[in-house]
């Protein structure tokens, strides 16, 4: 069987897992174009309902409409609750679809609203978007660490069942959070610190400390943390290697944070976008600057490890096995 052949082999069996991509925040936008993932043979995928920017009011507006189309196109999408939801919407070759909060300013200090997001889809979380705020400390603020009050947080995620992820937020933060958890802790959208500088990217202690809770850290496709702007499959898998390589491949994974209609506008009044992606780390035009790689391109990860002497097993961990470990530690039966 040629590398080819055994790769196009090991994707039809895998069961692929992003752990983060992105719609626009705003009712009445095409969800359908998620069938990208659902053609890229795509299994599962997080998208985003709001950042710490986007108040509580849009974040429950971006819910309903989400959740309303996926009722509604249930033939090809299914919203995920459990593993097990995720598993039999591979068998009927169907895109499972969670969602996630990057940040947490939108649960107003009310512990009680991480329940209500659970209850409506919510599967994953993180404590900060690149900003500080009174849970934790974001990549591009002044590192200061889990809150008092961001402790009682992460327990309450502990205990709830959803994923902790420490992407867009603080070293001291991360390390903080990691420390805390009672159960694995994930970067699904992130890149490499020692490959390309950058505030948004991992550094090695990151790496280590998110292994030693069982976690996952998930490969970003965005250009500007992958290195000089590319996008090339050899490069992501790149910074897959490189966590593999230092902490083992049951660690490695992918959320490509691929952005849907980049067009579309669904920042609230008054946004200031130089506030949360820093002109001198974002070539002053935030995300924007940035190329992305493309759902379609995951099917070349395969072959681009084989060439990098992985096996099976752990290409079909990478591709997304590994998440779903997390999945089943933390979100339960």
């Amino acid at each position: 069987m040629s590398q080819a052949d055994r790769a196009r082999d090991l994707y039809a069996e895998a069961l692929v897992w992003d752990a983060h991509s992105c719609l626009p925040l705003a009712p009445g936008i095409d969800v359908g174009v998620l069938a990208r993932h659902r053609a890229s043979g795509v299994s599962y995928v997080s998208i985003n309902v709001g950042m710490d920017f986007n108040p509580l009011a849009q974040c429950i507006r971006v819910l309903a409409a989400f959740r309303g189309w996926i009722a509604r196109h249930g033939d090809d999408v299914v919203l995920a609750g459990s593993v097990a939801d995720v598993l039999a919407a591979k068998r009927a070759g169907k895109l499972a679809v969670s969602f996630d909060l990057e940040g947490s300013d939108m649960i107003e200090g009310d512990l009680d609203m991480l329940r209500l997001y659970r209850d409506l889809g919510v599967r994953q979380i993180h404590f900060a978007y690149n900003r500080d705020n009174k849970v934790a400390g974001g990549c591009h603020g002044a590192d200061i660490g889990l809150t008092p009050f961001g402790k009682l947080v992460v327990a309450a995620v502990n205990d709830l069942g959803l994923i902790m992820d420490c992407s867009h937020t603080g070293h001291r933060s991360s390390l903080d959070i990691m420390a805390a958890s009672r159960k694995p802790v994930v970067f699904s959208h992130t890149c490499v610190r020692a490959l390309q500088e950058h505030p948004r990217n991992v550094r090695d202690d990151q790496i280590d400390a998110c292994a030693r809770t069982g976690g996952v850290v998930g490969i970003t496709g965005i250009g500007l943390f992958l290195g000089q702007n590319r996008v090339e499959t050899e490069l992501y898998a790149r910074h897959i290697d490189y966590v593999a390589q230092r902490v083992g491949a049951a660690h490695a994974g992918f959320g490509l944070d691929f952005e849907f209609l980049t067009s579309a506008s669904d920042t609230p009044p008054g946004f200031e976008p130089t506030a949360w992606w820093p002109p001198e780390h974002y070539r002053g035009r935030g995300l924007g600057a940035s190329k992305f790689v493309q759902p379609e391109q995951i099917r070349d990860l395969p072959e681009a490890l084989l060439r990098l002497g992985y096996s099976d097993a752990d290409i079909l961990g990478v591709l997304g096995k590994n998440f779903l470990r997390v999945a089943e530690a933390t979100w339960g039966p």
